[in-house]
């Protein structure tokens, strides 16, 4: 980054370097160009005035001119009477020449062309004397580019200089600007005193981190309640498998211990499907494709599955509302439902009553509800029953033998449908948990 950031820094500089002596040289030039104009034009005044005053005589004694200045004097038929560079009768009439023109009628004239004798470009400045002559200075242009070329040394030294100074100038603001950024404490972002400009990253890097920090918890969490849950039912097979193996248990108790190696194997089974929905749930391999699915046909479907608990548990079970149907997974569906009138039925009193009710409401989203008339939740427990392994009665949790999971994959399950679940519980009175799918 810093280099990148140097190389950008020394390329503008260098481009903008390139533009200032561009339009310098174009100003510096324009301003020769207009000056050597503006002097050919007085040096024409004042040698006109001279030979007015001496005579053409005068010009011949002139032998100090500038590099590159001619005199010429011009009869008034056009012919060539003097030059101070060639021979004036070696050189054609003069008359139609623009300048010459312009001074014969006007009394002066100007014009910039190239010169065929001298075989380069020329200022011309004609002024008529009094005796109806005309006298013309002429400046080589070269003159101007001679100048030009002469500051050009400088102007290459200059910028030489200013490229390394740029060079270090680059390399040392890049690397101010990048120091405090290399320099970030990214597990603290907040805590950077940096450019206000990265603020918004700084706290999207905090937002992160606390994410990460709350996933790495959850894992954690997790991983302890798996491991303490896996342990406890393998713990109980092995023991009743050890005390059957070592001839400790009664011939007529064997079946009974049998039994319980057969709970707690189911119990075990149960825990890791549960495990297997949830993982398979994070990371969204469905595996089955959505299909349109009747949230009355597939409760009243699930609650004669759970009729043996129902009984088992002494509680009524209820199904009311008319068709609901939302496009899900079938199976996922049929989980998220199945655990919550399940956990209605086992978390439920003797004689209890369970409700579900399957609705459209009247913005057109299909819902489906299950009341209870159970033991209820606590207040401060109501936010965290969703968790993995959360229960509120961990005593009353063994004696139904739920794993912890249920009410997770109902979580992911309707997250998964984009469906929002709402829970409202009073102690002792029951609970109601609605699902509302978009339409």
């Amino acid at each position: 980054m810093q280099k990148k950031i140097q190389t950008r820094m020394i390329q503008v500089i260098a481009l903008a370097l390139l533009i200032a002596y561009a339009v310098t040289i174009f100003f510096v030039y324009r301003s020769i160009e207009h000056l050597s104009e503006k002097n050919v034009r007085y040096e024409s005044n004042y040698l006109a005035e001279a030979v007015n005053t001496n005579g053409s005589s005068f010009l011949k004694l002139l032998k100090n001119l500038e590099p590159g200045t001619r005199i010429t004097l011009i009869d008034k038929d056009g012919s060539v009477l003097y030059d101070s560079k060639e021979d004036s009768h070696s050189l054609e009439n003069h008359k139609k020449r623009p300048e010459i023109a312009a001074a014969f009628k006007y009394g002066r004239g100007m014009d910039k062309r190239h010169s065929d004798t001298l075989q380069e470009d020329m200022y011309y400045s004609a002024v008529r004397l009094d005796n109806g002559q005309v006298l013309r200075v002429a400046v080589s242009v070269k003159s101007i580019f001679a100048t030009i070329l002469e500051l050009l040394p400088v102007i290459i030294i200059s910028a030489v200089a200013l490229l390394f100074f740029s060079y270090w100038l680059s390399h040392k603001t890049a690397r101010d600007l990048v120091e405090p950024v290399n320099s970030l404490n990214l597990d603290k972002p907040l805590e950077n005193d940096v450019y206000e400009e990265l603020t918004p990253l700084l706290k999207r890097i905090d937002e992160s981190n606390k994410q990460k920090a709350a996933m790495s918890a959850m894992r954690q969490e997790f991983s302890a309640n798996v491991s303490h849950e896996l342990k406890t039912p393998l713990t109980s097979i092995s023991g009743y498998a050890e005390i059957i193996r070592d001839g400790i248990v009664k011939k007529k108790d064997i079946p009974d211990f049998s039994n319980r190696i057969y709970n707690e194997a189911q119990r075990l089974l149960n825990l890791v499907q549960d495990i297997i929905k949830l993982s398979r749930l994070d990371e969204g391999k469905i595996g089955i494709d959505k299909e349109q699915c009747d949230l009355y046909e597939m409760a009243d479907e699930i609650i004669k599955r759970l009729s043996g608990k129902a009984g088992e548990y002494e509680v009524s079970v209820l199904l009311v509302g008319k068709s609901a149907v939302v496009t899900g997974y079938r199976q996922i569906l049929d989980e998220m439902i199945h655990n919550i009138i399940e956990n209605a039925i086992k978390y439920n009193k003797p004689g209890g009553k369970v409700t579900v009710t399957t609705e459209v409401s009247d913005d057109g989203n299909p819902f489906i509800t299950v009341k209870d008339t159970g033991i209820g939740i606590p207040e401060d427990a109501q936010k965290r029953i969703f968790e993995r392994f959360y229960r509120v009665d961990k005593s009353h949790s063994k004696e139904t033998g739920g794993t912890g999971l249920g009410l997770s994959i109902v979580k992911h399950a309707a997250q998964l449908h984009n469906a929002k679940i709402s829970l409202s519980s009073k102690v002792d009175v029951g609970t109601t948990i609605t699902v509302r799918f978009d339409k």
